[in-house]
């Protein structure tokens, strides 16, 4: 009984860690740190999909994005240099409250993706 207990759970464990290297060796994807509000730093990787930012968790079982960050009405509030060489910006606009935390080359990427929209992403046409 407790062989197969820790049996299950040493494959659990392995499922979650082969989860969390595979999305951060996936093509197209970019460490990043998510805090939503006040709350602590989660790692993550950040993946660019049709005009939206999609966070993954690097640590659990969703195979869904946990935050999808639209490209339309973001604005960028503030940018700071954070510990370990990380570089902080804080989103403003229709998703107030989140800031990332990336490398510098990957916020030069967010910076471009950012003002590479077309310029009728930000009308509201009816």
């Amino acid at each position: 009984m407790v062989a197969t207990t820790v049996v299950i759970l040493v494959a659990c464990a392995a499922l979650i860690v082969l989860r969390a290297f595979t999305l951060a060796r996936s093509r197209g994807s970019v460490p990043c740190r998510l805090r939503v509000g006040e709350r602590g730093w989660r790692s993550g990787v950040a993946r660019y999909a049709d005009g939206e930012l999609h966070w993954l968790p690097l640590l659990g079982v969703r195979l869904r994005p946990r935050h999808a960050i639209a490209r339309r009405g973001l604005v960028v509030s503030a940018r700071r240099e954070i510990d370990g060489g990380l570089f902080a910006v804080d989103c403003g606009g229709t998703t107030r409250g989140i800031s990332l935390a990336m490398s510098a080359d990957a916020l030069t990427g967010f910076l471009a993706w950012l003002e590479s929209a077309p310029p009728s992403a930000y009308l509201d046409v009816a």
